[in-house]
């Protein structure tokens, strides 16, 4: 099976505007916010478009990925169980061995700062080499 060809960065921006746009509601506002704070938190952070049509954020890795369903916008962070997270963002994917996740749901607000750190630290833990450790809840 052939491996499909990438997309480049200018052209995943494309579609996550599109998808953005697309979307139209409170969830399309949550998705450009939270892209707005992984900007902020990582200005050099490259935008892609994988597995048949989700936004992508990566720097030396994956950082985050960002999904919209009917009741959420999901952001998945690829080695957050690697992650320090005080504030208490992830939600979601506890049980993974390498995932978490934020689930916002219409009415529920993400900290800004809480969320730039959290962006902060994944771009640091890509840049150290390091593989995400298991830390799989008691």
């Amino acid at each position: 099976m052939k491996k499909p060809a990438s997309i480049d960065a200018a052209t995943a921006s494309k579609l996550i505007d599109q998808r953005i746009a697309e979307l139209g509601d409170w969830r399309g506002d949550t998705l450009a916010r939270m892209r707005k704070l992984i900007h902020q938190a990582a200005p050099d952070v490259v935008e892609e478009w994988k597995w048949m049509g989700t936004p992508v954020w990566s720097l030396g890795g994956i950082i985050c990925t960002g999904e919209s369903y009917k009741e959420k916008v999901k952001l998945t962070f690829a080695k957050g169980a690697s992650l320090n997270d005080p504030a208490g963002l992830f939600n979601a994917s506890l049980e993974g061995n390498a995932r978490r996740a934020i689930d916002i749901a219409e009415d529920r607000k993400v900290d800004a700062n809480a969320f730039k750190a959290l962006i902060k630290a994944a771009v640091e833990l890509n840049a150290s080499g390091k593989k995400a450790a298991s830390r799989r809840p008691k």
